[in-house]
């Protein structure tokens, strides 16, 4: 089979691979639609994983199922999936203590283009199929499908980690796609006030479709200063980061109020520290807690994702700027995603 791979930093490529295999719990499909990802610039052009030679790219997908395992229960050849880009293994302990994402080690539930082969192929493997699987309905667009596998679960967990209350007031730093996906998410869990920085009219738009209340362009001055004259002086409740860089964490420690929760879904590509001000964090005292996480993925998660979009919960065709036909196009849609043009959100190439 064909897949597009990272064959080393900084280069990309077409290579040939054996078809993957299933084991008893396992199935393989094919790809109907992908998307690239920021996390693939991040590991392609910053090393930001370290060096991968070969490794095929892609952990954004929906497929048809082309072979199961003899122990595969609830999906059959022909089946079309919805298939996380968190797949953990879900016999280990570390699901047992609640993290899934972290199932046999930090980070290892993400699979995909990190230290197994992506989805940019003809064919790929999913461990755990019964558990990792969700059926796609037909009701729902392949472009809108794809983005439930990552910036969907990943927004919403922005807004699961900040612990949003009623009427909490959120800031978003950050509203590419997964940003504007904690936006929606903030919204359903009630948030009051919602805050979106970025400076894109494509994004700005969009941010106010998904329910913000107010937008800061960084292109304008400091962001807490921004967000200080908004509020008063009073800063807000909770801060998601879904953007930025190093520097962006302290900007969410001095912009959150005490007793605030600061959720990171942001991957942080390069450098070894991330700064956190003395004073501004009560000089470590002030009780503004500071939460990241991987996106939660597996078959359930994806099922209520799912039903939130079957059931117009949410739109997410808003997420979906740039759409592609067929797989010579995967190295265009990544490229999108690099060099981000001013009417970009995500791009998607079907098949």
């Amino acid at each position: 089979m064909k897949g597009f791979a990272m064959l080393g930093i900084n280069k990309l490529g077409w290579i040939e691979k054996k078809n993957p295999v299933p084991g008893p719990y396992d199935a393989i499909v094919h790809p109907l639609a992908v998307s690239p990802c920021t996390s693939d610039i991040h590991t392609v052009f910053e090393g930001a994983l370290g060096n991968r030679e070969n490794m095929i790219l892609g952990h954004e997908a929906v497929g048809e199922i082309a072979e199961v395992g003899s122990e595969v229960k609830d999906f059959k050849v022909g089946d079309r999936v919805i298939v996380p880009c968190t797949t953990p293994d879900w016999r280990s302990l570390e699901v047992q203590a609640g993290f899934q994402q972290h199932s046999n080690g930090m980070l290892a539930g993400w699979k995909f283009s990190n230290f197994k082969d992506g989805v940019f192929a003809d064919y790929f493997h999913v461990n755990d199929a019964d558990m990792n699987l969700a059926i796609l309905p037909d009701e729902i667009p392949l472009e809108s499908a794809v983005m439930m596998t990552d910036m969907m679960t990943t927004g919403f967990h922005g807004a699961e980690l900040a612990d949003i209350k009623m009427g909490s007031s959120v800031v978003v730093i950050g509203i590419g796609a997964v940003g504007l996906m904690g936006i929606a998410g903030s919204k359903l869990r009630g948030a009051g006030r919602i805050i979106g920085v970025g400076s894109r009219p494509v994004c700005v738009e969009t941010a106010k479709f998904y329910g913000a209340t107010d937008i800061v362009n960084y292109k304008n001055g400091d962001i807490v200063e921004q967000i200080m004259d908004l509020t008063h002086g009073k800063g807000v409740d909770r801060v998601i980061m879904a953007g930025g860089g190093a520097e962006t964490l302290a900007q969410a420690v001095t912009m959150v109020k005490p007793g605030g929760v600061i959720s990171n879904i942001n991957y942080h590509g390069s450098g070894d520290t991330l700064p956190i001000p003395r004073v501004q964090w009560g000089c470590g005292m002030a009780h503004k807690t500071i939460r990241g996480g991987l996106c939660p993925g597996g078959r359930l998660r994806m099922e209520m994702l799912r039903d939130l979009v079957l059931y117009k919960r949410v739109d997410l065709s808003k997420l979906v700027t740039h759409v592609f036909d067929g797989a010579e196009n995967i190295e265009k849609a990544l490229l999108l995603m690099k060099n981000k043009p001013k009417d970009l959100i995500k791009s998607v190439v079907t098949f």
